[in-house]
Parts: structure tokens; C-alpha cells; sequence
């Protein structure tokens, strides 16, 4: 890994929220100079996308599925245009007044939507093999080159399933479309928000019984050469192999491009800390990529068990109380279709102070966090490197109280009793979202021992996984009809403290609310 730039600890550490450092910061955003939330280049040929057809497949299968190991089936153009659609596409537009926003399937921070997806294609009924960029305004491929270069990705990779797909997307990350708002945090926001995404993009996949998986494990350097990109400005994040196929030709030397963008806003400034953490995770060549896989598959970051003491109540057999969660099975489950799930979902901005179902609460933790396909996971365990918790404040048949998720056993792990809906909205920048809101999940992960194991990638791979694991969070809440649910940014350290001594030495990578939408 490269040993450039700020390591993932000190960039942790730099862009940590304290109560402190939010009234420290700045004042105000310049409206005038915001960017706009798309990639426009100026003079690329492009090529139109078929009519989105809508997946039927119930939302609560299809995160759960994993699609087929490989069958030889291969996505078409049709298929492409629904997953492009469904992971980075407009779903909805509202109008307020005279003016008109835009929201995009997978839920992004401050939609900015700073996340965009490209297409590194072989030979397809209705597309010629190239590298191509979606363009969502007029769900349309910009070209940006012709042939098959997916023997670059093959190369850089070293993964058997990248070498195999017919298609593979790329992720990126345009910091400053981001940055704008949330400066330096922008590049936690880069795996937040395209894990939300690909969320989306892999059970749509799965959903057409394709096989797909993401891949964390690459040389950056000549994906972000095959794209164009400038990695101080744009980067990519993780590959995405679609379907399965013969292997993928010979890597082809690519010509250098640089293909002319519209400006993003009157100026953009630069937040050089967030390229240096991004360049300190960086991987030279596919050899290395692989046996950074190889060792993340067989890295155990499982931590002592430490024991808690109820604050709110005498220890004894109670403190350690288990809570069996109760999902319904796949014939009784929510049949509501995944493409309506994607339509339908927000970012709830209003709870109800009304408890919500013991059994959908269970169905939405049961379907989701079961293990999202990453190359870099291994065994059976539902997460390798993040542990959920959470504040209980409205489920019925759940005593308020603060619990650690084991997923393996289906248990809440009873860590302190009481209602805690003051703590849980201070915890969250003093939001009255998250007070109100039935529960919240937090993914925790041991930053130290993860990037001890697995350098500064690790620290991507920890986002990552709660990110997208929130993003299937997401996807089963909304396949309910009275259920809502939304991501909140929080105060790191007391997250950790409020959870501690269970918790400790962990850090909070991700917070999800879900309750009664008002």
C-alpha cells in the first residue's frame, strides 16, 4: 500500500466530530458557488439506454439473494439500463415554487450526489465493448472509449469474478461536489454514499439472478487511468462485476485521455487531506490487490467480550437479558417489489413518537444484515469488520434500552436499560430526527486492529461494509409501508463512550434511523 499521504487513523482522528469542532465550523455555504450533482462532458458521443423496466422481485428477497455462482449468464441492454437506473438514476423530482429537485434511487449525503458509475463493457447484444459513463439526466452512456478493456480492470484486480464479468461498473467519487458542504469528511462520504448505492445495484442484480459482488481489492492508479480521472479530483472507490462470461481478453495498453468536463461551479476548491487519505490506501498492482484480499478473507477482528452494566438498572440476570428477534418468513414477508421499494424510498425528515412492529423491526435487521457480497469478506459471519448497536427507544416488545446485534444468533444483547431518546439525539449532532426515531443503528468498528491487519485500505473496507449494509437497511425499511428511515451523521467519540466499556476501543462508522414517518 502506498505510504504517501495522511494515514486512515490520523485522517479518522482529523475529521471526528466533537461538539466543539461543530460550533467551530463554518458559518455558512456560498449557494452561488454549489456544485451541480452531475458529471457533463462536453463532447463525448453518447448512447441511449432502453426503458426502464421495473424489478418485481419482493425488495426483502432480493437483498437477501446473492445470485448464481456462475451459470454464464450475462446482463443485456435492457437489464444495464435497469441497473443504471435503479443504483444512480432520478427516481423522483419535487417541485417547491418555481424551483425543482431531483433525487437519485440511493440516498447521499446533503443529496449531493457526488457518486457517479461507469460501465467497463465486453461485446453485448445492442453495445458495442467499451468504457462508458452514465450519464442520469438523460439516462444515457457517454463513450469515452471503444473496445474491451476489461482485461485493465482483470489485471488491476487479480479477481477471478472482475476476469470473468461481461460487465463491470466502476465507482467514483468527485470530491468537491461533496466538499462543498462537508468538506474534509468527504472522504468518509465517498464509501457512505456509494455503498447506499451499490446497495441498490447489487440487488437489483441478484434480482435478475445475476451474479455481482464488490470489489475493494484493486491497483487504483490504472482504473483511474482508464477512466480519464484525476484522483485529486475524481477516484475511484470499488468495482462492481456483473454476470459471468468467458474470461476477459488480454489487457489492452490504454491511450491517455482527458476528456473535457463542464465546470462544476465558478470555482472548485481543493481539501488536499481528503486525496491524501485516499492515496494513502492506494494499491500498486493486481498482485498486491489479490493478497490484500486473500489476507482480508482470513483476518478475525473479533474482539474480547466485555461485559456491561445496565446504568438504569441493578446488575444481575437482567443486565444480561437476550431479546430473540421474531422476522417473518418469505411467505409472509412485505411482497412489496424491489424497483417500487427504490421509487418509494426517502430520507425520512419527521417521526412519530409511535412505537413501530417487534416483527418488521426484526425482518428489517434480519434481512439486512446478513453480509453484503464483498470480495473481501470471509466465512459465514453476516459482518467481518463492523458490529451493529443500537438505541431502542419505540419497538413494541422491546424493553427501551441501549443493545449490541448479534446477527449470527438473531439476539439483541441487552447493554443498558432505560430510554434513552435525550442521549440519542445528542449523539447525532443534537438532532430531533434521531430522539424521535424508534431505533438507532450504529456500525462500530476496531479501526486500530483493522488497520493494523490490512493497512489503510482497511479503513475504506470498515466504511464500506456499514455503508452498503445501511443501504440494504434502507431497501427493507421502505419495503414496509408505514415504516421510514434515514442516515445521521454523530459526535464519534461519544458514541463510543455511550457505548462503552462494550465498545470500547471502537469508532462509529455509520448511524441509521428507522421509526414511524409523521
Amino acid at each position: 500500500m502506498s505510504d504517501e499521504g495522511t494515514g486512515a487513523l490520523e485522517y479518522h482522528e482529523r475529521t471526528s466530530h466533537t461538539p466543539r469542532s461543530v460550533r467551530r465550523a463554518s458559518p455558512g455555504l456560498d449557494f452561488e458557488n454549489k456544485p451541480r450533482p452531475y458529471e457533463i462532458y462536453e463532447s463525448l458521443p453518447q448512447v441511449g439506454l432502453d426503458e426502464v423496466r421495473a424489478p418485481q422481485v419482493p425488495a426483502l428477497s432480493a437483498i437477501t439473494a446473492s445470485g448464481p455462482d456462475g451459470d454464464g449468464r450475462s446482463p443485456t441492454l435492457e437489464t444495464l439500463t435497469t441497473l443504471c437506473h435503479y443504483s444512480a438514476g432520478i427516481t423522483k423530482r419535487i417541485r417547491r415554487g418555481n424551483r425543482e429537485t431531483e433525487f437519485r434511487a440511493a440516498a447521499a449525503t446533503g443529496a449531493l450526489y457526488h457518486v457517479d458509475c461507469y460501465l467497463v463493457v465486453g461485446p453485448l447484444d445492442g453495445l458495442p465493448a467499451g468504457v462508458y459513463h452514465f450519464d442520469p439526466r438523460t439516462r444515457s452512456l457517454d463513450v469515452l472509449r471503444e473496445g474491451d478493456y476489461r482485461g485493465v480492470l482483470a489485471a488491476a484486480s487479480r479477481s477471478e469474478a472482475v476476469d470473468r464479468a461481461p460487465v463491470t461498473v466502476v465507482t467514483t467519487s468527485t470530491w468537491w461536489r461533496n466538499a462543498w458542504k462537508y468538506r474534509e469528511r468527504t472522504f468518509r462520504h465517498a464509501f457512505w454514499d456509494s455503498g447506499t448505492v451499490l446497495a441498490n445495484l447489487l440487488s437489483v442484480a441478484h434480482a435478475h439472478n445475476l451474479r455481482a459482488e464488490a470489489v475493494l481489492g484493486f491497483a487504483d492508479d490504472p482504473v483511474a487511468e482508464l477512466l480519464g480521472v484525476d484522483p485529486e479530483r475524481e477516484a475511484p472507490l470499488e468495482l462492481v462485476p456483473i454476470g459471468v462470461g468467458d474470461s476477459a481478453p488480454d489487457a489492452l495498453d490504454p491511450e491517455p485521455i482527458d476528456p473535457e468536463t463542464r465546470p462544476l461551479s465558478d470555482r472548485e476548491e481543493e481539501f488536499p487531506l481528503i486525496h491524501e487519505a485516499w492515496r494513502a490506501g492506494t494499491l500498486p498492482d493486481g498482485e498486491t490487490a489479490r493478497e490484500w484480499r486473500s489476507t482480508a478473507a482470513e483476518t478475525s477482528l473479533d474482539g474480547p467480550e466485555t461485559s456491561a452494566v445496565p446504568r438504569s438498572s441493578p446488575a444481575g440476570p437482567e443486565a444480561e437479558a437476550r431479546i430473540a428477534l421474531d422476522p417473518v418468513d418469505h411467505e409472509t414477508q412485505s411482497k412489496r417489489p424491489l424497483g417500487e421499494t427504490i421509487e418509494r424510498r426517502g430520507s425520512c425528515r419527521e417521526y412519530e413518537r409511535e412505537p413501530i412492529s417487534f416483527r418488521k423491526f426484526s425482518t428489517v435487521l434480519d434481512r439486512a444484515i446478513r453480509g453484503a457480497p464483498i470480495d473481501a469478506r470471509g466465512g459465514e459471519e453476516p459482518l467481518s469488520f463492523v458490529e451493529p448497536y443500537s438505541i431502542v427507544n419505540g419497538v413494541e416488545e422491546i424493553p427501551a434500552g441501549a443493545y449490541r446485534y448479534r446477527p449470527d444468533e438473531g439476539e439483541l444483547e441487552r447493554l443498558m436499560a432505560g430510554e434513552f431518546r435525550e442521549e440519542a439525539g445528542h449523539l447525532a449532532l443534537d438532532q430531533r430526527l434521531a430522539a424521535d426515531a424508534a431505533a438507532c443503528v450504529y456500525f462500530l468498528a476496531d479501526l486500530d486492529r483493522l488497520v493494523d491487519a490490512l493497512g489503510d485500505r482497511g479503513y475504506r473496507l470498515a466504511q464500506f461494509e456499514a455503508a452498503i449494509t445501511a443501504g440494504r437497511l434502507y431497501l427493507a425499511t421502505y419495503a414496509h409501508r408505514d415504516l421510514g428511515g434515514t442516515g445521521l451523521t454523530f459526535y464519534d467519540d461519544l458514541v463510543t463512550d455511550f457505548f462503552s466499556p462494550h465498545a470500547g476501543g471502537r469508532a462509529p462508522m455509520f448511524l441509521y434511523t428507522l421509526g414511524r414517518p409523521a
